[in-house]
Formats: C-alpha cells, structure tokens, sequence
C-alpha cells in the first residue's frame, strides 16, 4: 500500500458540522471513508492557520486515494488536497531511473 497525505481546509457548513460533532466524529467518518475503499488511516491531526487538517493514509492504489479526495471535495464541507508520499527507497529507485530530458532552448 501507498501513503498519502491529505491536507484540507473546512468550509463554512463544514467547520459547522465540526462544532456539531466534535473532533472524534470526524475521525471516525475519515476512518470510515478510507477504510471504504480499501485503505487504513493512520493519522489525522487538526491545525492553526491556512489549513485545517491532516490526515495520512494507507491506500491501495492511486484510484483509491483519488476517490477519497473526489468524494470530500464533492461533499462541499471541505477543500482538499491530496499527496503521494514517498519512502527513502522509494527515493533510492527514483535516483537509479535516468531519464532522457532536453532543457528547453538546448
């Protein structure tokens, strides 16, 4: 599985349902959302300024983490981002590729 990061804001009606339900609801419906497509979430913290949370998951696949991301932007109560996280051997791999690239005007 692939970690992924996923950093939001709340709207207006969302930061509404927050104060509603509290900060364990909300886990608990981040939890069920990933959970729903195959994944576990292993964190979410909440935060002071541009953004509101953030989350990490362990999701199966790309799609997956797509339609996470797609049904919380989708919902209204939220703006999302989402990234795939990379581990040092993910790193490693990456350096040992050698692509072909032409700088522009070269």
């Amino acid at each position: 599985m692939a970690k992924y990061l996923f950093i939001g804001r709340y709207t207006a009606e969302g930061a509404k349902g927050l104060l509603r339900e509290g900060g364990s609801g909300r886990r608990d419906a981040a939890r069920q959302v990933v959970e729903s497509v195959g994944g576990s979430l292993e964190s979410l913290y909440w935060g002071f300024g541009k953004d509101d949370f953030y989350a990490t998951a362990d999701l199966p696949s790309h799609a997956a983490a797509a339609a996470v991301s797609l049904t919380l932007g989708a919902s209204g109560a939220i703006n999302v981002r989402s990234i795939p996280l990379m581990t040092a051997e993910d790193l490693d791999a990456a350096t040992k590729l050698s692509p072909s690239y032409r700088p522009p005007g070269k």
